[in-house]
């Protein structure tokens, strides 16, 4: 009796069963539109060139383009993250591109989205456009620069943010959160 060799593509291995376990816990995708930098650190002879890299747990890193000479750099580029876990922190950090060199760090900032995620489980049809489901307000635990609300726009749930950027001289990053919903999810 002759039993064939497992290939790397067949279905029920550890990778497998890891992939299945995470979209079974998956609660859908997190839209995070990092839309621009605001007085950022200056990194190189008189500018810096930044880009944004964000982070979820230990798996999920993304990372927008690079703005050449711009400490007030605008990306409006939308950076989709999948959520199985809403209390793990989003985290964000800003580099300064240098061709020849490490790239500098620019400062970070963390932010909760269990208030953006318990707004979504609320039955908010019939709502009118903009009304404000919850506040966030700036303390020590959090990066925010001003009070954030999540909102309720054009039958979604959306948060605006201002991060201020930590560990570095000054700086802030502008951002917005929606949710994308997935067919099966448990997010109610």
């Amino acid at each position: 009796m002759s039993s064939s060799p497992k290939t790397p593509d067949s279905k029920g291995g550890a990778a497998g069963s890891a992939t299945k376990s995470l979209m079974e816990n998956l609660l859908g995708l997190l839209r995070i539109k990092i839309k621009k930098g605001v007085n950022l650190a200056v990194r190189d002879v008189r500018t810096s060139d930044p880009y944004c890299v964000v982070k979820m747990g230990k798996t999920q890193k993304l990372k927008t383009r690079v703005i050449k000479k711009d400490i007030n750099p605008e990306w409006n580029e939308d950076l989709t993250l999948s959520v199985s876990d809403p209390s793990l922190p989003v985290k964000l950090t800003v580099y300064d591109h240098d061709t020849f060199s490490m790239d500098d760090k620019m400062g970070d900032a963390e932010f909760d989205i269990k208030p953006f995620v318990e707004a979504l489980k609320m039955n908010l049809d019939g709502l009118p456009s903009g009304t404000v489901i919850t506040r966030v307000l700036p303390c020590r635990t959090n990066c925010l620069a001003e009070e954030s609300r999540v909102v309720w726009q054009d039958g979604k749930v959306v948060q605006d943010m201002i991060l201020r950027l930590r560990n570095v001289e000054c700086g802030e990053v502008e951002l917005q959160l929606q949710w994308i919903e997935l067919p099966g999810s448990k997010i109610a």
